[in-house]
């Protein structure tokens, strides 16, 4: 079955509106739900202190992301510096910390992603690209006038405005979230955000809306849909069960979901006791277990790995 990209079916006017709608956001930014009510146009900063023009860190084919994404010749990868969250943890804490990176012009982003396709990529990776959506939107434009058709990767932490989404629909083919916390309190402790839970429940169910389950084509490369990733944190900080029937309950049961083992103590996090250790085995096969007890058997490491061929 052949796929085309959803940019690639919008009509040009409606794509030259989102574009504009998304910058008409940050003249009083609403991007995301942090809400900094700032004006990027004119130079004002908020809490992810970008402005209207491209930031980013690095780029390239990357191989260490989930297997329909890499594929045979690997996922574009975008890097954009800074970040809407705020994790104690972070484990690119430089990038999106420290804002190691650079600002480009759009036509710069578009050429980038235009190498990425022209390197055989499966598909264009924005990574922790919340904060920076009008400057994407119109370098995926010029990008597509230029001959993009990659599937667009919105690879983000999971705290979206319902709004910018919406802005997304039609551009963005798969939705990759984290769904960090199930406790907006511990979100607020180690992520320095507040009503993190609500708003990325309302944000999943959003984006499953637009492109639905995941859909992986006959060479086992994802196309469109929805996955999510959960990290697993130690102590159960993350509420690993209630994520997971959240996810099957009030999303899908055939989600594609990612639960990560592979937390370590990075940045901040030898402030905090609880979060200063790795994960132990017995605490991963847990979250297994919890997301089969709940229907969930589109995961990530039990079809790709045979390490835990044990749960299958």
């Amino acid at each position: 079955m052949k796929f085309t990209a959803a940019y690639l079916k919008l009509n040009d006017s409606d794509f030259k509106q989102k574009i504009e709608q998304a910058f008409d956001v940050i003249k009083e930014c609403s991007l995301c739900p942090r809400n900094c009510k700032v004006d990027r146009i004119s130079g004002e900063k908020g809490f992810c202190k970008v402005l209207d023009k491209p930031y980013v860190s690095s780029w390239g084919p990357h191989f260490g992301e989930e297997a329909p994404l890499v594929g045979r010749y690997g996922s574009g990868t975008i890097f954009f510096g800074y970040c809407n969250l705020a994790c104690v943890y972070c484990q690119n804490w430089t990038i999106s910390h420290l804002g190691e990176g650079e600002e480009i012009s759009y036509k710069d982003l578009a050429a980038v992603m235009l190498f990425l396709q022209n390197s055989g990529c499966h598909n264009i990776n924005l990574v922790t690209p919340t904060h920076q959506v009008p400057q994407i939107l119109k370098s995926i434009y010029i990008a597509m006038q230029n001959g993009l058709k990659l599937p667009i990767v919105y690879n983000c932490g999971g705290y979206e405005a319902i709004e910018t989404l919406k802005i997304l629909d039609g551009v963005i083919d798969i939705y990759m979230p984290d769904f960090k916390y199930a406790d907006s309190k511990l979100a607020e402790k180690y992520s320095k955000v507040k009503n993190y839970t609500e708003v990325a429940k309302q944000a999943l169910k959003e984006m499953h809306r637009q492109v639905g389950d995941l859909v992986i084509d006959e060479n086992g490369v994802a196309q469109r849909g929805l996955l999510i990733r959960h990290l697993v944190l130690p102590n159960n900080i993350a509420g690993t069960e209630e994520v997971v029937r959240f996810i099957a309950e009030e999303i899908s049961k055939n989600t594609y979901i990612n639960i990560m083992d592979q937390y370590r103590p990075c940045w901040h996090a030898d402030d905090y006791p609880e979060l200063n250790r790795r994960i132990t085995k017995k605490e991963f096969e847990e979250a297994i277990t919890l997301a089969l007890k709940y229907g969930l058997t589109r995961i990530d490491r039990l079809i790709y790995s045979k390490k835990y061929y044990i749960y299958l």
